[in-house]
């Protein structure tokens, strides 16, 4: 027997078995959630025939219990969200506008079909913290693109990324063919929220660089998927002279080069120049004749959008600008409910 053509089979056969496990558990989710939504359809429709209050659910939970031991799931808590969940989609329609296609299970609507492909815990977190149906239809897809685990959901929406997604100030269009251009823009954010760093006024560019690859995990995740560390302070030698860029990175998706130039306080025009010399000089001595342009990213604490607009006009590579935080902004709501300094300060002098 030819141990090559062997190796190769058992890999043939071993690669099918895992597809095959695969489709099985996600045809064993699409039924668990299909019957949740079932029964919380059932409970619906009880309720509204013999005008049953919602006394009935920790009875039928008592009973479930009883009448059947070795099943577990059915606690008073998750038949109300069985519930929930019938409810916010069984209003659902496919008018909805969603960000790219979706498979289709027959006889469902678009919205409860994209349910369908999570699991229960995703799908109880996407109800509960999201209202606008859109908005939480745009964050499923997302963990359906991405594969995001229920807390890696939760944070993403904690901190607000469909309202980050894509930023607004590139010359993406103008420097890239389609389909890179749309995948570019839809790369980037603005602004990227880096409240996992801890660093405190004043500090310098070279200590958030430092921070951030301290973090690279959690800086890898803001950044969004795709892309692969490459190095920091990345040295370049051009006309005998070194340079060094912030940060260099690959996306596995765009299959280019992002280098990323860090910059405290405001953007300024010059910053665009800087960048344009350093994506020309991985182009050409790092760049495969395979990969994309390399694309250019500067962060900086504001900018100034006509500004930027400006300094970007004419740029022939392909260049984002965005904004960094270092604190994710409190609700408005928040804000007035929280003590000042001053109250805090007085307190203290008080309990003296």
């Amino acid at each position: 027997m030819d141990l090559i053509f062997y190796t190769s089979l058992l890999e043939e056969v071993k690669a099918r078995i895992r597809q095959a496990q695969t489709k099985a558990t996600l045809a064993a989710n699409t039924q668990m959630i299909m019957l949740y939504y079932d029964i919380g359809k059932m409970i619906h429709e009880r309720q509204q025939q013999q005008g049953w209050s919602s006394a009935v659910i920790p009875r039928l939970s008592k009973d479930l219990k009883n009448e059947l031991p070795e099943v577990k799931g059915f606690s008073e808590r998750n038949l109300s969200r069985m519930l929930t969940f019938f409810r916010e989609y069984t209003q659902a329609s496919d008018s909805t506008i969603l960000p790219q296609p979706v498979a289709k299970l027959e006889g469902q609507s678009i919205e409860l079909n994209i349910a369908l492909q999570l699991p229960w815990g995703h799908n109880l977190v996407l109800i509960e913290k999201i209202k606008d149906l859109t908005v939480r239809l745009w964050y499923a897809q997302k963990t359906i693109q991405h594969g995001w685990s229920r807390d890696v959901l939760s944070l993403m929406i904690e901190s607000k990324l469909h309202l980050r997604q894509g930023s607004k100030m590139n010359n993406f269009v103008e420097q890239l063919p389609d389909p890179q251009s749309d995948l570019a823009r839809q790369s980037l954010k603005d602004p990227y929220i880096f409240d996992f760093l801890t660093l405190t006024q004043p500090f310098t560019e070279r200590e958030l660089e430092t921070e951030l690859i301290r973090h690279i995990e959690k800086f890898l995740l803001e950044l969004g998927k795709g892309f692969a560390f490459v190095g920091r302070q990345y040295q370049i030698e051009v006309g005998d002279q070194d340079y060094y860029l912030d940060l260099l990175f690959y996306h596995l998706q765009m299959r280019c080069f992002v280098v990323i130039d860090l910059k405290k306080g405001e953007f300024k025009p010059e910053y665009a120049g800087k960048m344009n010399f350093y994506c020309a000089v991985v182009d050409d001595l790092l760049r495969h004749p395979t990969d994309g342009r390399t694309i250019g990213l500067i962060l900086c604490q504001t900018k100034n959008k006509v500004m930027a607009e400006y300094a970007l006009r004419g740029v022939q590579t392909p260049i984002g600008v965005s904004e960094f935080e270092l604190t994710r902004a409190l609700p408005e709501n928040y804000k007035s409910s929280l003590p000042t300094i001053e109250d805090i300060e007085n307190e203290l002098t008080n309990q003296k």
